[in-house]
């Protein structure tokens, strides 16, 4: 979450005459303070009115192509979490059933990705795969202690081993828990991790390999049979037997449906643990996350706790307690609606669009394309050498049109390299690219006619990346 600092400048609200029915000059005198609690309540009418204006200035979600986060879902799925917005899912007690949607939601997860005993695999939801990532961390972190326990108590520090391309909650989880961050850096037109580099980093303090099946940098899978294949040679080799997380927080549910035989989950031996988030490419609002494991082997009993349910104990593994349960029905409720040919057609769709577009900005001649579409519906693309204008340039205009489109340098080793990427979501249409195309060949002619980018002319540039 954000950190906020608090602001004292004592302004106050405005309100409309019009939002006191009987008594206009009342309304107008109300006025509340934007930074302290008012002295007094206001109808609940004119609350609404006041926060809804203000978020109006918000950018529109569905010309949003920076998030992931789905923005858009059927009026039944809404209907039916607004019916579920007052259960607690921690309460398994009270709320039995949804309860019992989770553990379907897990069962259905658990066979769409292989695992070896369906029934055998462990998993939960989360609040995204944020906190997914974090209990995939732990359960490796207390793998690793229990197999090294004297050597973690002589001062041996853990590592965990990933591609800089990975999200921040990887960052975040090595800082929380005291874990070393290994991460293997870009080179030339390899933007994640490889096996070779992935190998060359591990040793007897690593608890694992976190493989991401979907960079958010570009959309492109990370090659997780290979990773595993080499870390099988590397075991042969040196006796060393490093698990691998798949982060799937899109690719899980994309590569199931439209990538069938690609082999990146349980079926590979090495693969102990898999999250994805519902709320992305799993069709569902934020926020909704999932992590499955994939036996009770993998998940340390340690960090499993127990709360009462239907007169028994359930065992729970989570960051957060209290949250509602909408939207594991809505997740529940996706499943249902969709099924496989459903979901397949959905997701295909996405990747039609992502392909479509990709190919016609490539078209243009001034743009250079990094990634087409043809993995996750994401691709990256960056301006040709020559151009009179770069990527900031680009994002800077198409905002003007409502367009969110971020733009952002690349880290290490490369830089060197801005691009601007894409997120083909489901409800982002065939029609809807052609008019961000439109729009684009519309600035084409005035971004050719400056003399160089305006980040040369002094022009700060604001960088936006967006999981």
């Amino acid at each position: 979450m954000a950190l906020h600092k608090g602001a004292g400048d004592g302004r106050r609200l405005s309100v409309s005459p019009f939002l006191g029915v009987t008594d206009p000059l009342g309304a107008m005198e109300l006025a509340p303070p934007v930074h302290r609690l008012a002295d007094g309540p206001v109808a609940a009418d004119t609350a609404y009115q006041l926060v809804h204006d203000e978020l109006m200035l918000d950018g529109s979600a569905r010309l949003n192509l920076a998030t992931f986060v789905t923005t858009s879902m059927e009026v039944q799925a809404t209907r039916l979490m607004t019916e579920c917005l007052d259960k607690n899912m921690i309460d398994k007690d009270e709320y039995p059933q949804t309860a019992e949607l989770e553990r379907r939601c897990v069962a259905i997860l658990a066979d769409l990705w292989h695992a070896p005993d369906p029934d055998a695999a462990v998993g939960c939801s989360t609040t995204g795969s944020s906190e997914a990532c974090m209990l995939a961390g732990m359960a490796l972190k207390h793998r690793w202690m229990r197999r090294n326990a004297e050597r973690y108590a002589a001062g041996a520090r853990p590592n965990l081993v990933m591609g800089v391309n990975v999200q921040v909650c990887w960052e975040k989880f090595c800082t929380f828990w005291e874990v070393e961050a290994r991460t293997a850096p870009m080179e030339g037109e390899r933007f994640h991790l490889g096996p070779e580099q992935a190998v060359a980093l591990c040793d007897e303090d690593t608890i694992g390999v976190v493989g991401i099946l979907g960079s958010t940098f570009d959309g492109s899978y990370e090659p997780i049979a290979e990773i595993c294949a080499a870390l099988d040679e590397l075991q042969e080799r040196t006796g060393l037997d490093i698990p691998v997380h798949v982060d799937g927080a899109s690719g899980g549910m994309v590569a199931p449906f439209l990538d069938p035989e690609l082999v990146w989950d349980f079926r590979l031996p090495r693969v102990a643990s898999i999250n994805t988030s519902g709320h992305k490419y799993g069709l569902v609002y934020p926020g909704v996350g999932w992590a499955l494991w994939r036996n009770k082997e993998s998940l340390p009993e340690e960090l499993v706790f127990r709360v009462d349910y239907l007169g028994g104990e359930m065992p729970t593994f989570a960051l957060n307690f209290s949250r509602p349960g909408a939207q594991v029905a809505a997740q529940y409720y996706v499943f249902l609606r969709l099924g496989r040919e459903g979901f397949k057609a959905v997701q295909g769709a996405c990747r039609d669009v992502a392909g479509y577009l990709a190919e016609e900005i490539g078209k243009l001649g001034c743009f250079r394309l990094l990634t087409r579409g043809d993995q996750l519906p994401v691709f990256a693309f960056t301006t040709a050498e020559g151009t009179p204008f770069d990527v900031f340039d680009v994002s800077r205009r198409l905002r003007e049109r409502g367009w969110q489109v971020p733009a952002y340098t690349f880290p290490a080793d490369r830089q060197d390299l801005s691009v601007l990427r894409v997120v083909c979501r489901n409800g982002f249409s065939r029609d809807l690219a052609d008019l961000l195309l439109a729009d684009l060949n519309r600035l084409l002619p005035e971004l050719r006619r400056q003399p160089v980018p305006l980040k040369e002319l002094g022009v700060p540039v604001s960088e936006g990346f967006h999981h």
